[in-house]
């Protein structure tokens, strides 16, 4: 991972699950990682800047605590559908959206923004126009408001996951311009702290079934190596992608070989 020494990275949810992944593996490559977390991270990160991803003005003011340009920003924070709605679409979408378009300019030539979205929001052809209603929107709090006024069906954590993996598909023309690449990665079922709480909203036989077809469920490692991959020169003609992680199972879904999930 020689790619990576000296290299400077900002990681959302370092703290725990996939963003502690990523943070141990780019430390140990020799890069300098900014942890923004409401949580203290474990690893050994170069700097921590407490932040609430919830609330624009808390993102702002962790942003004004950052020195220096940067190679990468990896927004893997998130929290899962049991948690209120406008929280999960502020935290989801709203705040990767705000961090993403703030570090355009703190990015050096060649750095990208890497996403974690989900598999969760698979169906996003189907609410394209919506999506893109609320992604015209030019600021967090007009994008809360819009979701206030345009409430929408099921669970709110796929609705986040679908505007945010088309988010990152509508950004690629617009940051290569920049010099720039925006992707996203889109686990499956993982085994972190929250899989609990996927498994209320989503429900266990959904999740214990893939995990049955499979024959386990993602470490977060196994996502943190596609997010450093995304990060890395190797990838660097890879732009406005949204990269399924999952073992496989989404293909044996849009192929039909199993039926969709009800979640």
């Amino acid at each position: 991972m020689a790619a990576f020494q000296g290299k400077r990275f900002v990681v959302t949810g370092a703290a725990s699950g996939i963003g502690n992944a990523v943070a141990e593996r780019l430390l140990a490559a020799g890069a300098e990682v900014t942890s923004l977390d409401r949580n203290t991270p474990t690893a050994a990160v170069t700097r921590h800047i407490e932040v609430d991803l919830a609330n624009p003005r808390s993102i702002d003011a962790a942003l004004e605590q950052l020195d220096g340009t940067f190679d990468g920003l990896l927004n893997v924070a998130g929290i899962p559908g049991t948690a209120p709605a406008d929280l999960v679409l502020a935290v989801n979408t709203l705040a990767v959206r705000h961090l993403a378009e703030a570090f355009f300019e703190r990015l050096n030539p060649g750095g990208s923004v890497v996403i974690v979205s989900s598999t969760a929001g698979f169906g996003w052809p189907a609410r394209l126009d919506t999506i893109r209603d609320l992604l015209a929107t030019d600021t967090f709090e007009e994008g809360a408001a819009w979701f206030k006024a345009n409430p929408q069906q099921g669970n709110a954590y796929n609705f986040s996951k679908e505007a945010t993996t088309v988010y990152t598909m509508t950004m690629g023309l617009a940051v290569v311009e920049m010099g720039l690449r925006i992707n996203a990665v889109l686990p499956g079922p993982v085994e972190t702290p929250i899989l609990v709480d996927f498994e209320e909203s989503m429900g266990k036989d959904n999740l214990d079934g893939i995990k049955e077809l499979l024959g386990r469920h993602a470490t977060p490692d196994d996502i943190a190596s596609a997010v450093l991959f995304l990060a890395s020169d190797e990838a660097r003609w890879i732009n406005g992608h949204a990269l399924v992680v999952d073992g496989g199972i989404s293909g044996a879904v849009l192929s039909g070989v199993v039926p969709a999930p009800e979640i």
